[in-house]
């Protein structure tokens, strides 16, 4: 992989990564909800779920799913349906007092999983192993690229967790926690759209 590769696949990597999308809904959340600390395996999670996602990819399941289109097809739906039920959680979670301990942040084999049914770490893995491995040195290409991604991914998962924490004292109040429970669901259902079309 030349320099010149790498640096794209970097550029790419933090616009992918930094815009909005349902892991970055779901780290606010989580941050708000329950603070930074207990949101840190959720973050490790998603970094370390999505480089095995593009290992996979690399691998010979992206080619797979070029040949069997309906396959991926049925991932997204599915994932989308996942993710309307995560939605469906977000909005009803509520102040961790009034929830007796019941509400929890999303552990890191649920963060892990989670991107396997995610729409958008499935673009993003498809398009990071089709268009920025080398044909010469593919499998060298692929750990540099697997190695980034998961450390790309923890500073960018922790600053939308930062920020969520950082809102948490504003969002005490239950009836402004509600308001902001119910938006984060809603724009997480509103991520999907560009994907699932």
């Amino acid at each position: 992989m030349s320099f010149d590769v790498y640096i794209s696949f970097i550029s790419f990597m933090l616009a992918a990564t930094l815009t909005p999308g349902p892991n970055n809904f779901m780290l606010f959340a989580s941050g708000v909800n329950f603070g930074f600390r207990r949101t840190i395996p959720h973050i490790i999670g998603i970094a370390t779920g999505f480089a095995f996602l593009v290992a996979c990819v690399g691998m010979g399941l992206g080619a797979l799913l070029k040949l069997y289109p309906l396959v991926f097809t049925t991932i997204k739906f599915t994932g989308a349906l996942y993710m309307l039920y995560l939605a469906w959680r977000i909005a009803n979670s509520g102040p961790m007092e009034a929830k007796k301990g019941k509400s929890r942040p999303m552990t890191y084999f649920e963060a892990v999983l989670f991107q396997w049914v995610n729409p958008k770490a499935w673009v993003i893995a498809v398009v990071i192993a089709s268009t920025f491995t080398s044909k010469n040195n593919y499998y060298l290409s692929l750990t540099i690229i697997l190695l980034t991604a998961a450390f790309a991914n923890m500073p960018v998962a922790s600053s939308w967790a930062i920020f969520g924490t950082a809102l948490k004292n504003f969002l005490s109040d239950p009836k402004k926690l509600r308001i902001f429970n119910v938006t984060m669901a809603l724009a997480l259902v509103a991520s999907l759209w560009p994907m699932l079309r």
